[in-house]
């Protein structure tokens, strides 16, 4: 029955369901599993956060309504962190909006904007709100290939997104980019974004930039902002949050900063689904973004362990994987062994024989197949341990098609 709604017809199974049922099974059965798969911040919130959440949370006025834009002094916070990370001055009043996440913000925006049979260039492997929001909203996606990480991919990229504008009616309305990329951990540099913008100012096309993992970088170049790319704010809004950089993914709170004519659109549409995070999540993100940010570092070092440990372990477990300069994933080529079968043959396969979990890079898109993304949320202890059940599996197991998806 519920695939007789018209809006979910539209939205296929959700493959990262099948590794999650057997993980849940397996779990229910007492075995322990080595979780790869989600990437679920495991690192507790910083601590002068919580202290300012449960000090306003003590103070009844702010159990009231909030509002849907978010209050004033997050949205000044936010417009601080542009100016002193990106040299990029935000208005908070009508460049700036707090959101439930980013997630819902490229959700609620996709509503905003998207009519019927609007055709939006996505990159592909992506996140899946990159591409089924818009779905959801009724437009149609024209898929932008950025999976592999192979030959020139500035080139590869623009030659798509030309080809997409030559040979799509109606022209795109909009282009997603996400750097660092989820899943993939593909970084690109302030001239690429330069020339993306030059490129659909030309158009006329808006760019939506997802900059989720702007603070999780390894190198000594942290990852620009498209707004920094003089005349972006024509057409371009971007979306941040705070879940990876401050530990903070279950309070839902993140921003999108840019173009005004698209803040008063997706501000328009939250003013009629949401009041708005709750006050004190949004005075606590305050201080997150107004306070000391050596936790942040604390953060980067972290990721950064886990991803020498596992690339390294890997690597002596028979399983070379490239190191990704961004990002707390690792976007890992399926061992040649196993490159017949799939990446979610191989996931579940995987979880089975080894007790560890990945997803399946097929679930981001049909170019991710031959991929699984593994999210560095385990400690060292764990990594290690799981590269030592992987190594034993890569010995001793033969590919299953078993798990292929029908």
């Amino acid at each position: 029955m519920i695939d007789s709604f018209h809006r979910i017809k539209r939205l296929p199974p959700y493959i990262f369901a099948e590794v999650n049922a057997l993980k849940a099974e397996a779990r229910a059965r007492g075995e322990d599993i080595i979780d790869f798969g989600m990437g679920n911040p495991d690192s507790p919130t910083p601590e002068h956060i919580v202290e300012k959440l449960v000090e306003t949370v003590r103070n009844p006025k702010t159990h009231r309504y909030s509002t849907s834009r978010g209050i004033p002094g997050l949205r000044k916070a936010l417009s601080a962190y542009y100016e002193r990370r990106f040299n990029v001055s935000i208005d908070p009043d009508k460049e700036a909006i707090v959101t439930l996440g980013s997630k819902e913000g490229l959700a609620n925006l996709a509503q905003a904007i998207t009519s019927p049979g609007d055709i939006i260039l996505a990159p592909n492997p992506c996140y899946p709100i990159h591409s089924f929001g818009f779905i959801i909203a009724g437009g149609a996606i024209r898929h932008v290939p950025a999976g592999s990480g192979e030959g020139n991919f500035r080139e590869e990229f623009m030659l798509a997104l030309k080809r997409g504008v030559a040979h799509s009616i109606p022209k795109p309305l909009a282009v997603i980019l996400n750097f660092p990329q989820n899943p993939t951990a593909q970084v690109v540099d302030l001239d690429f974004f330069a020339e993306v913008v030059d490129f659909c100012r030309h158009h006329e096309i808006y760019i939506l930039s997802d900059l989720a993992y702007s603070e999780v970088y390894f190198g000594d170049t942290p990852p620009p902002s498209v707004l920094e790319v003089p005349g972006a704010r024509d057409i371009a809004v971007e979306f941040t949050s705070l879940s990876k950089t401050y530990s903070m993914p279950g309070w839902r709170v993140g921003f999108a900063a840019g173009n005004e004519t698209l803040i008063a659109a997706l501000a328009r549409i939250k003013s009629y689904v949401d009041y708005g995070a709750f006050t004190p999540v949004q005075v606590a993100a305050t201080a997150a973004l107004n306070g000391p940010q050596d936790c942040v570092d604390d953060m980067r070092a972290l990721y950064k362990e886990r991803r020498d440990v596992l690339v390294e372990s890997l690597a002596r477990a028979g399983w070379d994987v490239p190191s990704p300069e961004a990002t707390m994933f690792v976007w890992a080529p399926v061992p040649k062994k196993f490159s017949n079968v799939g990446s979610l043959a191989f996931a579940k396969q995987l979880l089975t024989e080894a007790k560890v979990a990945v997803a399946p890079g097929v679930g981001f898109g049909e170019y991710g197949e031959g991929f699984v993304r593994i999210g560095l949320v385990e400690n060292v202890q764990r990594i290690r341990q799981a590269a030592r059940n992987i190594r034993t599996f890569l010995a001793e197991s033969e590919p299953s098609d078993s798990g292929k998806a029908a």
